[in-house]
């Protein structure tokens, strides 16, 4: 059975085997109709509760990997010229990737073209501004490196 979440466009979504969603995900494809998946989940990840995924370019999560409630997933951003208004100013869209055995704690943000390698884990809160190599721990705003898993 499937939790109660909000998909723009079903077809964007693949969610691999054995995964546990709680309930209140938002997946948000934040574009025209085009070929999908966009938001690619591996198998027996965990998201819980209230997360975000706001892509327009692309998202992938792979397999085992831990994703705390409230975390934020954004692939894209605004124009910041003053010479138009924001609204309608294309901005950078870069795709975000999670790697294997990932534990992100609660309401962490993970912002356009992030690279989590494998065996990270990253801190509640954090706003993950830049790519993290395999098995390191990272926190913080903006995250950086507090330590390495052991």
């Amino acid at each position: 059975m499937l939790p109660n979440m909000t998909v723009t466009w079903p077809h964007q979504v693949r969610i691999g085997k054995a995964c546990h969603l709680e309930d209140n995900i938002q997946f948000k494809f934040d574009g025209i109709w085009q070929p999908g998946p966009s938001i690619s989940i591996g198998d027996k990840v965990f998201v819980g509760s209230y997360c975000e995924f706001n892509i327009r370019k692309g998202i992938m999560i792979g397999d085992h990997s831990n994703i705390a409630s409230s975390c934020h997933f954004i692939d894209h951003d605004h124009g910041t010229s003053i010479a138009n208004l924001i609204d309608f100013q294309n901005g950078i869209e870069e795709e975000i990737m999670i790697g294997s055995d990932v534990w992100l704690g609660c309401s962490v943000i993970v912002l356009k073209g992030v690279k989590i390698g494998n065996g990270a884990i990253i801190g509640a809160g954090a706003v993950v501004t830049k790519s993290v190599p395999e098995n390191e721990i990272w926190a913080g705003i903006p995250a950086k490196k507090i330590g390495d898993r052991a």
